[in-house]
């Protein structure tokens, strides 16, 4: 095979694997019944007017399951810290002893169990068409390369058939992962 192609499929994989990188973020963000920090990646704080994500303002101590401790490195950003915990999507309600924040996390239903594991199969299939595309966006590479003649039929072909592979294996990586959510959600 030719190194264009080579490079084709390459770099279809290395996107490929940032789809799944982006998956298992957007995962941890959702919130099961225990307590982590993952769960507050995607959580942005107005730090002195520039949005500043949580993980940067704060360390995180989880001394029970389902409690979280927040130490807040500057105790100036601590109303702006609560603020955005409760505008979160996460269902929580910060409370505060003037040094730390404390969330303890509720029991989940059955129903918010249930939005939860809906939400989780919504960014396994975000994550599902991002690889798909990634993969179309390859093989249009890849025709345009034989119908340029800079590549026979053979060897496109075959490139064909690996870059499907790559593309099942990493749909198949995203299914397992959300089967793990699954699993994680419905523990009680």
């Amino acid at each position: 095979m030719s190194d264009e192609i080579d490079e084709i499929l390459l770099d279809a994989e290395d996107r490929m694997d940032k789809a799944i990188t982006v998956a298992r973020e957007d995962f941890a963000t959702i919130r099961t019944g225990r307590a982590t920090p993952a769960m507050f990646n995607k959580i942005v704080v107005d730090y002195y007017g520039a949005y500043t994500p949580l993980n940067q303002l704060a360390s995180f101590q989880t001394p029970e399951a389902r409690m979280i401790i927040i130490n807040p490195y500057d105790k100036g950003a601590f109303a702006g810290i609560e603020k955005a915990l409760r505008d979160s999507d996460l269902g929580i309600n910060p409370t505060s002893d003037g040094s730390v924040i404390r969330i303890v996390l509720p029991q989940l239903t059955e129903e918010r169990r249930r939005e939860f594991i809906k939400v989780a199969k919504t960014k396994a299939e975000d994550a599902r068409i991002s690889i798909r595309n990634i993969r179309r966006h390859a093989k249009d590479g890849l025709d345009k390369l034989q119908k340029d003649g800079d590549a026979g039929e053979d060897d496109v072909r075959r490139a064909e058939k690996a870059l499907d592979d790559f593309t099942h294996k990493h749909v198949e990586h995203i299914d397992e992962v959300l089967k793990h959510k699954e699993a994680e959600l419905l523990e009680v």
